[in-house]
């Protein structure tokens, strides 16, 4: 037999997540392009509030020794919160990287794989 107060429970956490995640898309940033500039040096992120940003792999963990032809192969993972250079295989978080870069987080928000 199911605890009806487990069940409302679990639905009262179950909203509070979906709201939490709607207000997350709603306000954090989220990559819907990216591309490598070979002249710049730069990986190009384009986000989904119109803003864009640029860094040189060489400030990301796993990409150091990347070549421009690994680096041209970015993609945007999921909805949006994350990169994947296949070669190395390295998932950068769109959120972590820019608090990383912009802010005095460590490199863990990269994980290499």
């Amino acid at each position: 037999m199911v605890d009806e107060g487990l069940m409302d429970l679990s639905r009262t956490t179950l909203a509070a997540a979906e709201a939490r995640g709607r207000e997350a898309a709603r306000t954090e940033p989220r990559a819907i392009r990216v591309n490598y500039d070979q002249t710049a040096g730069r990986v190009v992120v384009d986000l989904t509030n119109g803003c864009t940003f640029a860094f040189p792999p060489r400030l990301v963990q796993g990409l150091e020794d990347a070549t421009e032809a690994d680096l041209s192969a970015f993609e945007v993972l999921g909805d949006g919160y994350g990169l994947h250079c296949e070669v190395p295989d390295v998932d950068i978080s769109i959120p972590g990287l820019m608090m990383d870069l912009f802010g005095s987080r460590s490199r863990a928000a990269y994980s290499s794989g």
